[in-house]
């Protein structure tokens, strides 16, 4: 059984504890509000983009120049898995669930005979990931000096992407990111990007003409629409790390308030126990005189 002062030292260590998980939580409480502004404010673009390209690609797919991010290269036998996580933990299951999600669509590759190369995107991603797939990470990119992600560090991974892909590196490219949803929902989505896939679009009928050719239109934004993509994934990513921090830290601030309750009450009883052995004593003690 703990003395008293072990009891005591326990729970001042515990509050202590309590004291920096609610700093934390206010923290990213302050910082989700930012990103999740961020994220929501690009979604609108993200869409729209979506659409535009899906109508440019319905008209030219199976042309002679159409552009290989849109056609592909006719394979499917390399693939290239990007799994963005954050650098940092104590956010709760967000970056496992990712590499979970990522670690699923390896085996599924593997089980099809498939060729798979890993690109990681945050430092927790890697360290889950290389310690059973470490022969098949190709890259990593550290962001952990970026304070705030902005577009130009999407079209950085993008380029790398794409120079890997016109290098003859992979057939198929795939994103893992973790949607945001709300500060208790995040949902681990994988997402492929090359070749582009897009939605047929619906409930327009509208005919266009573009000037020059729908395959030059293309062939300049596909690379931008690979950094788009990647950039919203940031974004979302960044939004549901903060929320997913701040619901474990409000949690464990939670845990911790119980567990100085339990210790304090078992502290007030070992001290009345040893009070009480005390008094016995005495008396005891008195009576024997």
């Amino acid at each position: 059984m703990p003395s008293l002062k072990d009891l005591k030292n326990r729970i001042g260590s515990v509050k202590n504890t309590r004291k920096i998980t609610k700093a934390m939580q206010m923290v990213a409480a302050a910082k989700l509000r930012r990103a999740q502004d961020a994220a929501v404010s690009a979604r609108p673009y993200a869409e729209q983009m979506q659409k535009v390209m899906a109508g440019l690609a319905a008209s030219s797919t199976g042309a002679a120049n159409a552009p290989r991010l849109l056609i592909g290269t006719g394979s499917d036998k390399v693939h290239l898995l990007v799994v963005m996580t954050a650098e940092r933990g104590l956010c709760g299951a967000f970056n496992s669930s990712i590499v979970r999600l990522a670690r699923a669509k390896i085996n599924a590759l593997a089980g099809q005979g498939k060729t798979v190369k890993i690109l990681t995107v945050g430092r927790k991603g890697r360290e889950q990931l290389k310690r059973e797939f470490g022969d098949l990470i190709v890259g990593h990119v550290d962001l952990s000096e970026v304070k705030r992600i902005g577009y130009a560090n999407a079209r950085q991974i993008a380029q790398d992407i794409i120079g890997r892909f016109d290098a003859g590196e992979f057939d198929v490219a795939t994103i893992f990111f973790s949607r945001f949803k709300s500060v208790i929902s995040q949902e681990p989505t994988a997402l492929q990007i090359i070749p582009a896939r897009f939605e047929e679009p619906e409930g327009s009928s509208t005919i266009y003409e573009y000037e020059p050719t729908e395959g030059e239109i293309m062939a300049e934004l596909l690379p931008r629409n690979v950094a788009t993509q990647i950039f919203t994934a940031l974004l979302e990513n960044g939004a549901s790390e903060q929320g997913a921090r701040m619901s474990a830290m409000d949690n464990a601030t939670r845990n911790a308030g119980d567990m100085i309750d339990r210790l304090t009450i078992e502290y007030n009883r070992s001290r009345q126990a040893a009070i009480t052995k005390e008094l016995i004593e005495i008396i005891s003690g008195a009576e024997a005189l």
